[in-house]
């Protein structure tokens, strides 16, 4: 393609260009032919790409490790908690490399890569327990033995390597989609706040038609190819992504060094200048001009990183007033992360003993089809799929008109409901399960584990339903909310943050589960993640999880009483 007048293409008009963006080529890029809903339909299909393939692992994995891998009910969904904790707390390191090293683009496309690499060996592994399986009886018992370990190694390092992945795709993903809109240009400002709800609607696209296929594919037809299928969908989706580079716009990243050091340099100065008095920090605010708001106010230990230990000014040896504002929203952050813990916790139990708790159920339709009970999880996804249209076009417009807040309520007070709606659902989870119990000991199937009890799965729709209601809520709202607080520079850490609370949410889920498990199966009785369901006590479990999202909640809120909001690049 030849341009007749090279400066005007590499100059473009002065009201057209996105301050501190570039396009692919390095170039000044414009607002007209760049950004916005164009580039960020791309990135949205290779997250639906991704969720896909997540998910059609993790939604059914619990049912893969007490089948054939022959696992306990406890000790599975442990390890499911354990990976899935491990799947969210490597996206801080995936944030780190991204922000200081290859930047969000390139580490998409490595993460992708990886991710296909990953699924791929999960596939081959399961391919190895259909070819055990399938062994005679005169086969040899050492090499059935071996075979079933490399089995073990290699699906376990498989899934690991596919939590690495994600660790690289979660955070760059979502954070590279929102720098897509220019938070300087109010109408851009709007549509990012839109394109959140988007993104979570089209993630849970993504998770519906998984729940919806991979399930039934996965405990009907074949492992392999209920793990080949996901692998496939991600290189397709990587494709669709590298369509787009021509469109996106690139944050600029000079050669200043990387912000998470900046950070940390503002946390060792204020200790190093521990002794420093209060008034010398005022004097020298009152020198350049600092003027007392509600957020130098706050924190104000950090301020003393102003002032050099020598009492030196030298460039380098002190820190900006921007500098320690950037440290001051990390801590703010911390209360918030802190308390959105509990919420964390009753999340991970959707995809293990919600999923067991349907196996013994009546699952059969009209029809005759037999549901698998992973699926009910599509019922989460489902509710989000129908809601976030209703939040975005109605439920905004709506409260914005009564509270002149652009989003219609707050980040946090979004997060909050969300938190009474989970708290909600685990009542009434723990309801339907006295219900199931009851029903069983009344059949008198409490010793027959394997035999259905006369109770309909449809049961547990109600709880799945409202999981996906709060997601609305919370799951959104905290995206959002770790997205637009942190600065512009850690925003891939900042959805890292995001995503490190379902990471500790599942290792705490994880350790209560052992702990109870070890607690209430003291003297030979039967404790209450038993194998035999009939026998286990699934409801004092959500019970307890209901009582602990409330404290939680009763915290958050105390919490949410003393934030300060950031503005960062805020113009309006």
């Amino acid at each position: 393609m030849s341009i007749s007048d090279p400066s005007a293409a590499q100059t473009p008009l002065l009201d057209d260009t996105v301050d501190g963006c570039l396009d692919y080529k390095g170039r000044p890029v414009r607002r007209s032919s760049s950004g916005c809903w164009r580039s960020a339909s791309f990135i949205i299909v290779v997250e639906i790409a991704e969720r896909f393939a997540y998910y059609g692992i993790s939604s059914n994995l619990i049912t893969y490790l007490t089948g054939p891998l022959g696992e306990s009910t406890a000790t599975a969904a442990a390890q499911v908690n354990a990976w899935n904790g491990a799947a969210s707390l490597l996206p801080l390191l995936g944030a780190f490399i991204a922000d200081s090293f290859l930047g969000r683009y390139r580490t998409i496309i490595l993460a992708s890569l990886v991710y296909v690499l990953g699924i791929g060996l999960l596939a081959l592994s399961a391919t190895l327990s259909s070819i055990s399986s399938s062994g005679g009886q005169n086969a040899d018992d050492i090499a059935l033995s071996s075979s079933l370990q490399f089995q073990v190694i290699l699906f376990f390092s498989s899934l690991y390597l596919v939590a690495f992945a994600q660790g690289g795709h979660k955070p760059c993903v979502q954070a590279f989609g929102a720098d897509q809109f220019d938070t300087q240009d109010a109408e851009e400002c709007k549509a990012k706040s839109s394109f959140f709800n988007w993104w979570y609607f089209g993630m849970c696209a993504g998770t519906l038609t998984t729940l919806s296929i991979l399930n039934y594919i996965q405990d009907n037809l074949s492992w392999v190819l209920g793990f080949a299928i996901p692998g496939i969908v991600m290189a397709v989706g990587l494709v669709v992504f590298l369509l787009g580079t021509m469109t996106y716009r690139y944050s600029v990243k000079g050669d200043e060094e990387s912000p998470i050091v900046t950070v940390g340099r503002v946390f060792i100065l204020a200790v190093r200048n521990r002794k420093t008095s209060y008034s010398a920090i005022a004097a020298e605010e009152e020198a350049r001009g600092i003027l007392a708001t509600e957020s130098s106010k706050q924190f104000k230990f950090l301020n003393k990183a102003l002032l050099a230990p020598d009492g030196s000014k030298e460039q380098g040896e002190v820190c900006s007033i921007r500098e320690v504002e950037e440290a001051k929203a990390v801590i703010r952050l911390a209360p918030i992360w802190a308390t959105s813990l509990t919420y964390a916790i009753v999340f991970a139990q959707s995809s293990t003993f919600f999923t067991k708790q349907g196996a013994t159920m009546d699952r059969s339709t009209a029809t005759g089809f037999e549901i698998p009970a992973a699926s009910l999880q599509s019922f989460i996804s489902l509710s989000i799929v129908l809601f976030i249209p209703i939040y975005d076009r109605i439920f905004v417009p709506l409260t914005r008109a009564l509270t002149g807040e652009p989003a219609g309520i707050t980040l946090l007070q979004r997060i909050g409901s969300g938190m009474v709606i989970s708290t909600i659902s685990l009542v009434i989870a723990a309801v339907v399960e006295m219900r199931r119990l009851k029903i069983a000991e009344e059949h008198g199937l409490i010793d027959k584990p394997i035999v259905v009890v006369p109770m309909s799965i449809w049961w547990l729709v109600p709880q799945y339903a409202l999981y996906g209601l709060a997601d609305v809520f919370t799951m959104v709202g905290l995206q959002e909310f770790f997205y637009d607080q942190m600065p512009n520079e850690l925003r891939s850490v900042g959805l890292a943050l995001y995503l490190s609370i379902f990471g500790v949410g599942s290792f705490l889920s994880s350790f209560l589960i052992s702990a109870i498990e070890n607690l209430t199966s003291r003297d030979g009785r039967d404790s209450w993640f038993a194998n035999n369901l009939n026998r286990a006590h699934l409801d004092y479990f959500y019970l307890l999880l209901a009582a602990l999202s409330a404290v939680g909640l009763t915290l958050y809120v105390c919490c949410t009483k003393y934030y300060i909001y950031a503005r960062w690049g805020r113009t309006f």
